[in-house]
Formats: structure tokens, sequence, C-alpha cells
């Protein structure tokens, strides 16, 4: 086989490769310790602590694996998120835009 086809099969494989690799970056690291039982208007949701702050969430994207109803907390994630811009509420609400358990 001539150098050139081995070169461009080699080439052709390591594309296929890298392309289906999933992108598991994540921007944060956290954990979901529980829900929020409080009966206020900015109340509800979830906690998760992400570098020392607790945040609150409402809830997660559709495509995630994880139903808090049936989980045990706490437990770790990595996730991608953002703060909420809820204006009455608190600061510390944030959407989750990706998460997947640790």
């Amino acid at each position: 086989m001539k150098p050139i086809y081995r070169l461009l099969i080699c080439i052709i494989i390591l594309g296929f490769i890298c392309c289906n690799q999933d992108n598991s970056n994540f921007s944060s690291k956290g954990i979901i310790t529980g829900p929020d039982i409080r009966m206020c208007a900015c109340c509800g949701g979830w906690y998760i602590q992400i570098d020392s702050v607790t945040y609150e969430f409402d809830t997660l994207p559709v495509n995630s694996d994880i139903d808090l109803q049936k989980e045990t907390f706490p437990f770790f994630v990595k996730l991608d998120w953002q703060l909420s811009d809820k204006g009455a509420c608190p600061d510390k609400r944030i959407t989750v835009q990706r998460i997947i358990k640790e």
C-alpha cells in the first residue's frame, strides 16, 4: 500500500475518533444537598453547593438523567450553570444548563 493511502486512512480514522468524543468538560462541580421546603415567594426548588457557596435552582434540563424525587442526598454533580435573572428573588438562584451525576 502506498504511504499516501496509509496516511489518508489514519487521518480519516483519527477524525472519526475525535468527532465521537463526548464533551465532558463542565464549568463547575457541585453537591446537590436537598430540596428547599421553605414556604415563601422565592422559595422552593433545590439547594446546590458550588465552590462553597449555596445556590438554589428550580429544575434540571430535560435531557438530564437525574431524577431529584428518587435521589439520596447529598450527591455530587458536574454542571454548567448561570445566575438566574429573576429580579424579585435572591441573587443566589441559578439556571442549570447541563448536568451529570459524578
